[in-house]
């Protein structure tokens, strides 16, 4: 069976939302949801840059890739700063929302322009062939968490970015490259 990869970002979109109001509103979940919902965005995030990126921003969606991109970054910073609060502290409380601000302000920019842009740019075909490349790299990457980027996913990241000479980095020059994208 064949599945547009525009469908199954919003699936994600969707299911991240849901988790964000179990956080919100059970907080005796967030001992378990917690590390779901990190380990769930990381893989989102992964394949998308790995899979999606690359031919969104070939098709005409330069400025839109590498604006996710900073998105990305910016919040696997606050998932990593998530993971380190207790989950019925004020500071965990801050922290969350603080991801789902994040969060919620790329899921709503994304279906604004990149995924429509998808939609509009490339074949069902290709679709169907990223939705296959985006399902298989989100199923490795389930159960990463903030920060155990490799030096590949992190070249990736620094050139969906457009950074010049990435190539030629070591993992800790690609980290702060994209820590200082976040942060801009």
């Amino acid at each position: 069976m064949q599945y547009d990869v525009v469908d199954l970002i919003m699936q994600d979109h969707r299911e991240v939302e849901r988790l964000f109001d179990e956080l919100k509103n059970h907080p005796e979940k967030r001992p378990l949801l917690t590390p779901v919902m990190c380990g769930l965005l990381v893989a989102h995030s992964r394949a998308e840059e790995s899979e999606v990126y690359p031919p969104a921003k070939d098709a005409g969606g330069q400025d839109e890739v590498e604006h996710s991109q900073e998105e990305h970054a910016e919040a696997e910073q606050l998932l990593a700063k998530l993971l380190d609060c207790e989950y019925d502290s004020p500071k965990y409380e801050k922290a969350l929302q603080e991801v789902i601000d994040s969060i919620t302000h790329h899921v709503e920019e994304e279906e604004k322009t990149v995924l429509p842009g998808m939609r509009k740019r490339l074949s069902a075909q290709r679709r169907y062939e990223l939705g296959e490349a985006f399902a298989r790299s989100r199923a490795d990457h389930l159960g990463e968490l903030p920060g155990q980027a490799t030096r590949e996913e992190l070249l990736t990241q620094a050139q969906n970015l457009g950074v010049t000479g990435a190539s030629n980095m070591t993992k800790e020059q690609l980290r702060k490259e994209l820590e200082k994208a976040a942060s801009s």
